[in-house]
């Protein structure tokens, strides 16, 4: 694999040459880097990560198990919208009675909110940027793990983790909140064709995994929607799960506020009927005028701190 690049722009200009006219680049240079660093640092501690920027990833289009032209690797290789996506989705997820059941029985998501976090971002991970071989691995380790997670939830109902229908709903949810944060806080909009290109080449992962069918368009994932919705609620296990991740896992103050931002953003992105089934108010005029401002001037200074994998 090829090593991570931190070269920014002032860096290679300072590399260029020696002109005497960059002897202030190269002091802002020096002063920023410190300061790079201890964003990134504080980010991974407000989320409870610690670790190093993952390593570059392969670029080879034959051994990838995505192609690194894809329109997946420019969504999940912006660790600022992954975050408020993240947390978005598992809100969202959260709705699935059945779904929620299998993470409040089996996950322990309370007692160590850090591994399933770190787990969940390696898989995603790995499924984007690794080989074929290393994201068949992941899936297959997934798979033993879901035939594992099986019981009956509080409606009566039997549970399985490698439900079919659940393996579509965890995808379609979790694929759709990244998006959505790509859209209001990337560093770009996507195009229609862009985005239903997000969900084609996602799609692969949750097949591979056992789902019979996942949307693969912005259209279809609209459809799927509209189709499950009846059966979404917030019961009590979703409103604990709600309140978990309001509260998040920071415990310094400077981290806790970084990680309200992320929480109100993530928040902000879903859809209103999901909203108001979590029993979330919908305050459109904070989210237009205070949500959506500062968390994208966040994810400017994650981009700058922590730049995405190339």
């Amino acid at each position: 694999m090829d090593a991570p690049s931190r070269v920014d722009p002032i860096d290679r200009a300072l590399r260029a040459g020696e002109d005497l006219a960059l002897a202030p680049l190269r002091m802002l240079s020096s002063l920023a880097h410190p300061i790079r660093d201890d964003i990134g640092r504080s980010v991974r501690r407000t989320f409870g990560v610690s670790g190093e920027h993952p390593s570059a990833r392969v670029s080879d289009p034959d051994l990838a198990y995505v192609h690194p032209g894809s329109i997946v690797r420019v969504v999940h290789s912006d660790i600022g919208t992954m975050m408020i996506g993240g947390v978005a989705a598992l809100m969202l997820q959260a709705l699935h009675p059945l779904a929620m059941a299998g993470v409040a029985d089996h996950s322990g998501y309370e007692n160590d909110p850090i591994g399933r976090l770190r787990r969940t971002a390696n898989f995603v991970g790995t499924t984007t940027f690794g080989t074929t071989e290393e994201a068949r691995a992941a899936i297959r380790h997934v798979q033993a793990v879901h035939r594992r997670v099986r019981g009956v939830a509080p409606d009566g109902r039997p549970y399985s983790a490698d439900d079919p229908d659940l393996l579509t709903w965890v995808h379609t949810a979790e694929m759709y909140c990244f998006l959505q944060a790509t859209q209001r806080f990337g560093a770009r909009r996507l195009t229609r064709e862009e985005c239903d290109r997000y969900y084609k080449e996602t799609a692969p992962v949750a097949i591979e995994l056992g789902a019979e069918w996942v949307p693969r368009s912005l259209e279809e994932v609209d459809a799927y929607f509209l189709h499950v919705r009846k059966d979404l609620y917030g019961g009590p296990q979703a409103l604990v799960a709600r309140d978990f991740l309001l509260r998040g896992v920071a415990r310094k103050p400077e981290d806790k506020l970084v990680y309200s931002l992320i929480a109100a953003a993530g928040i902000s992105l879903l859809p209103r009927w999901a909203r108001s089934k979590m029993r979330l108010p919908t305050l459109t005029l904070v989210d237009a005028g205070v949500v959506t401002p500062a968390a994208r001037m966040l994810c400017v200074a994650l981009r700058w701190a922590v730049p995405p994998r190339t």
